[in-house]
């Protein structure tokens, strides 16, 4: 017999108010009390109806993370682990993450209707933009979110993020100390914080060692393989290629290593290869790429998890973390010959 919640308050002589409110974890009802009821309803057997349960806390129970798919979004192992990370996270405290997909140039709406529509507790902004209507929007509405990196705004938030221009700017220092000095690099739409932000440390290390960077050896390409690949063939192109080169995400990096390939040159000996987060061995066999990396995705979800909890409960309001990111050598670059 399924136990109620008539029947959960009749056995412990109090009221369903009192045993909602109990159940919900609401400061107006005594720890003792809590516990009591906690108790009782594991040894009934007793579970609340999750729709009742939303209706009298007027609290969705679950996250939301707004995510612009197109033909190549899932091809990126990270996204999946910090997934996996946030969902953990987020279990802890009976919460579920809901992905939402949305139209590409459309996600301003699909805020609007989870917002309105109460769908959520809180958001989690993914692929920041370094001017984010987004994070303007939810700001407006006072409504519970995290970055995942940083914006430009006038205003305090939280977010989680990676010290992009430092991963950047090791990766540069690093083949300038193995004497190259016509460095490439390969970069996502710079739209994107984390694309800017990397643009800005490897240009930094480049100035610093007296070389003034080529507009043509600096190229922005589409967030996907073929951008990585059609960039790379243009750089292989040059009346002087680069002797070295650093794409800045493993996406486009993916496309990049097999123009170089295809191209008939080897890297390491022809040109030194960086890219951050790096490949997957089955994708840079029998190499293993140098690469810029960050902590796990699934400890980065971890952490988000932690961030917007607390900023659902109004504790931490505008917390926020910064990763230093290091470099992991393989063998895809060394000495300039």
């Amino acid at each position: 017999m399924k136990v109620n919640l008539k029947m959960l308050s009749s056995s412990l002589g109090l009221s369903r108010t009192t045993v909602s409110r109990a159940l919900n974890g609401y400061d107006d009802v005594s720890e003792a009390t809590r516990a009591r009821v906690r108790q009782a309803a594991q040894e009934l057997g007793y579970h609340a109806d999750p729709t009742a349960r939303r209706l009298a806390t007027g609290r969705a129970e679950a996250v939301g993370l707004v995510y612009p798919f197109g033909a190549n979004a899932l091809g990126d192992p990270r996204f999946g682990e910090v997934v996996a990370g946030m969902t953990q996270g987020l279990g802890k405290s009976g919460l579920d993450l809901f992905i939402v997909s949305a139209r590409p140039n459309a996600e301003l709406e699909t805020y609007r209707r989870l917002v309105d529509g109460k769908l959520v507790d809180g958001l989690i902004v993914a692929r920041t933009l370094v001017d984010d209507p987004r994070i303007q929007f939810l700001q407006e509405r006072n409504f519970p979110f995290i970055a995942y990196g940083r914006t430009n705004s006038p205003q305090p938030y939280g977010w989680f993020d990676f010290d992009n221009e430092a991963g950047a700017r090791a990766a540069a220092q690093r083949l300038l100390s193995f004497g190259h000095r016509r460095i490439a690099m390969v970069s996502a739409p710079l739209t994107l914080s984390f694309a800017a932000q990397r643009r800005a440390g490897f240009l930094g290390a480049l100035r610093e060692a007296g070389i003034e960077p080529e507009a043509q050896l600096l190229i922005e390409c589409s967030f996907d393989r073929t951008g990585g690949y059609d960039a790379m063939r243009a750089l292989l192109n040059l009346d002087e290629p680069p002797t070295a080169v650093l794409v800045d995400n493993n996406i486009a990096g993916t496309g990049a290593f097999r123009a170089i390939g295809d191209s008939g040159r080897n890297v390491r000996t022809d040109l030194s290869l960086i890219v951050y987060d790096g490949l997957p061995p089955d994708v840079s066999f029998p190499h293993t790429v140098t690469a810029v990396v960050q902590p796990t995705g699934h400890s980065s979800g971890e952490t988000m998890a932690e961030l917007i909890l607390g900023a659902i409960s109004g504790r931490e309001h505008c917390a926020h973390r910064l990763v230093a990111p290091c470099i992991e050598p393989g063998d895809t670059d060394g000495p300039r010959r």
